[in-house]
């Protein structure tokens, strides 16, 4: 396995031949990767892949399927269904792959261990870990269901209207953004996007995330009726689980994962010549743990998170039985030991990094 600093090389290097790379927005993703152990993860799913197979081999064998890869407790928000519903689930499938089922539930575990040492989340890495596979089992058992905010889910819908999320300050914060000239292309889809085919718009570049800061990412503005609208195209990559395997692909598999999942989909998530293309909003946006509500039921939470990662796996459906059988044969305490063996290699991992940066 190649130490961290050459593999992060060796990884951009992959990328710059796959896309143009946004180099101010590459510097900005190595700065924040220095600033917390959580940050630096987030970042990082092409170091966590030869990590975990040494770390935690004996869970590489274990029954493959389609999985999200990136996994994490701030990868979840909500989304408007085609009823106008808000739906609450698993917000980017950036490196969505075939993968064993194990690494989505280590990885999800591991974040929320790394944001119990930060002081983002207060319940306790063995409780942490019941939760995430309590509900992942139930779910599969069950056969799974959508995270419909309407009339169940009081937490969940709590988080997703709370003040962080006011649509004032999330317009200012676009609005303040330059515009810039996109590819032809790119203007040409998310005009296809917006609403009775707006023709004039403004474009920006906007900065989210961290597995994906340094793609290319465009956001198109416009008053309809009144109000702004905005509709974003970010650039795509096949997953880093086959570049860390040392078998790049050139497929993708965002599109597989989501038509199978169990969901209520959002009509404006699609994926056209290698670009991502989706509706943004107040409402239409991942959930950061900062916004959670200060009173708050974590174990509901992390449960809530595992049985929303078990509807993305059952799109899987041949494989099920075999996830199922694997689960049992490993018992309780499999997933609590897998996530502390990652979260302290990503932590010394992260500390590598913060002394060269």
């Amino acid at each position: 396995m190649m130490n961290l600093i050459d593999a992060t090389r060796a990884y951009e290097r992959w990328v710059s031949g796959e896309l143009e790379v946004v180099r101010g927005d590459l510097a900005l993703k190595h700065k924040l990767m220095a600033e917390s152990a959580f940050a630096f993860m987030r970042a990082t799913f092409y170091r966590f892949v030869p990590v975990w197979h040494r770390a935690c081999a004996d869970l590489a064998s274990a029954p493959r399927l389609l999985a999200v890869g990136d996994l994490h407790v701030e990868n979840f928000g909500t989304w408007r269904d085609a009823e106008g519903r808000l739906v609450w689930g698993i917000n980017d499938v950036d490196e969505a792959a075939p993968m064993p089922y194990t690494i989505d539930l280590v990885r999800l575990a591991t974040s929320a261990l790394l944001a119990r040492r930060e002081e983002h989340l207060a319940i306790a890495p063995k409780a942490a870990c019941k939760a995430i596979l309590e509900g992942y089992d139930a779910e599969l058992e069950r056969g799974g269901s959508p995270f419909v905010l309407e009339e169940g889910h009081a937490a969940l819908r709590a988080a997703a209207l709370s003040a962080e999320r006011d649509p004032v300050r999330f317009w200012q914060k676009l609005e303040k953004r330059p515009d810039l000239r996109p590819p032809g292309l790119v203007r040409k889809l998310l005009a296809a996007q917006l609403p009775d085919r707006i023709r004039t718009f403004r474009v920006i570049h906007r900065i989210s995330g961290m597995g994906s800061l340094g793609r290319p990412r465009y956001v198109a503005l416009a008053d309809w009726q009144g109000a702004e609208v905005a509709r974003e195209a970010k650039a795509m990559l096949p997953s880093a689980f086959g570049w860390a395997m040392g078998r790049p692909e050139t497929a993708l598999h965002c599109h597989a994962i989501l038509a199978g999942a169990v969901r209520c989909r959002d009509p404006f998530f699609a994926f056209r010549e290698r670009w991502q293309l989706r509706r943004l909003g107040p409402h239409c946006s991942r959930i950061e743990l900062s916004s959670l509500p200060k009173k708050r039921n974590e174990k509901r939470l992390l449960e809530a998170m595992g049985r929303e990662t078990a509807n993305l796996h059952l799109g899987s459906g041949d494989a099920i039985a075999a996830v199922r059988t694997d689960g049992k044969r490993r018992g309780k305490g499999w997933l609590l030991a897998a996530a502390r063996a990652m979260s302290e290699a990503t932590t010394a991992d992260w500390k590598t990094w913060k002394a060269r940066h």
